[in-house]
C-alpha cells in the first residue's frame, strides 16, 4: 500500500497514463517516412519524463512570485494570467528538453525530424502528468474517479501537449533550410503552443457543462487533423 492506493491499483494507474501517449506515439512514428534511431526515441520519450519535476518546479516558482508580486490571490490557482504562465512554463521545458537530446546534435538530419523528436518528448512528458493526475483522482475519488480522469486525459490533455509540441516543431523544421530564421520561428512556435495550451486549460477550467467541455474537446480533434495534415507537408520539404 502507498498512500491508500494497493499495489494493482498503482499498476493500473500507470498502465492507464502511459498507455495513451504510447499508442499516439506508435501513431506518429509511423508516419516518419525515415524512422528515427529507436535508442534516441527512448531517449526522448525518456527526457519529457524527466523535465516533469523541473517544470512543476518552476511552476510553483512562477506561482509564489505572482502572489508577492500581486498578480495572483493566494490559492488562486485559476486564474487566468497563472494558467497562461504555467503554460509557457510547460511549453519552454519540452522544448528545451528536445533541444538538449535532439534538435541541437547530428540526428536532427531532416526537417520532420523536429515534429517527430518534439512529439516524442510531449508524449513523456503527458505519460508523466497523466500519472500524477490519475494518482490524485484515485488519492480522492478511488480507482472509478481515476478511470474518468484518465478518459478525460485522452481525449484532452495528451492531445493538447501533442498538438502544442506540434506546433513547435512545425515552426522549427520550416526554418531547417533557413538557419538564419530558426530563433524567429522557435520563438513564434512557443508563443502559439502557449497560447493554445493556456486557451485550453481556460475553457476546460471555466466551462459551466459536459457539453462545453467536449465542444473544447472537438476543437482539439480538429487541431490533430490539421496536425496530420501538416506533418504530411512537413515530410515534402526540400531545399
Amino acid at each position: 500500500m502507498a498512500g491508500g492506493i494497493s499495489g494493482q491499483d498503482l499498476a493500473l494507474i500507470f498502465v492507464t497514463g502511459f498507455l495513451p501517449p504510447i499508442l499516439w506515439l506508435w501513431f506518429w512514428l509511423h508516419e516518419d517516412p525515415h524512422p528515427e534511431p529507436r535508442k534516441k526515441l527512448i531517449q526522448s520519450f525518456t527526457a519529457g519524463m524527466l523535465i516533469v519535476p523541473v517544470a512543476l518546479f518552476l511552476e510553483f516558482v512562477f506561482y509564489r512570485s505572482s502572489v508577492e508580486l500581486g498578480f495572483v490571490k493566494e490559492g488562486e490557482l485559476t486564474s487566468v494570467f497563472l494558467l497562461a504562465g504555467w503554460a509557457f512554463v510547460e511549453e519552454v521545458s519540452k522544448f528545451w528538453a528536445a533541444w538538449q537530446v535532439d534538435l541541437k546534435r547530428s540526428v536532427y538530419n531532416e526537417p520532420v525530424d523536429a515534429l517527430i523528436y518534439l512529439l516524442t518528448v510531449a508524449l513523456g512528458f503527458s505519460a508523466i502528468e497523466n500519472v500524477l493526475f490519475l494518482w490524485g483522482a484515485a488519492q480522492n475519488g478511488g480507482v472509478l474517479e481515476s478511470a474518468i480522469t484518465a478518459n478525460m486525459r485522452f481525449f484532452g490533455a495528451t492531445l493538447l501537449h501533442t498538438v502544442s509540441s506540434g506546433v513547435v516543431g512545425a515552426s522549427i523544421a520550416l526554418s531547417f533550410f533557413h538557419k538564419e530564421h530558426q530563433h524567429r520561428n522557435i520563438v513564434g512556435g512557443l508563443l502559439l503552443a502557449t497560447i493554445l495550451h493556456g486557451a485550453f486549460n481556460t475553457l476546460i477550467i471555466y466551462s459551466g457543462s459536459v457539453g462545453s467541455i467536449f465542444k473544447v474537446f472537438s476543437v482539439i480533434w480538429t487541431l490533430v487533423i490539421i496536425l496530420i495534415f501538416v506533418f504530411e507537408k512537413v515530410k515534402k520539404i526540400h531545399s
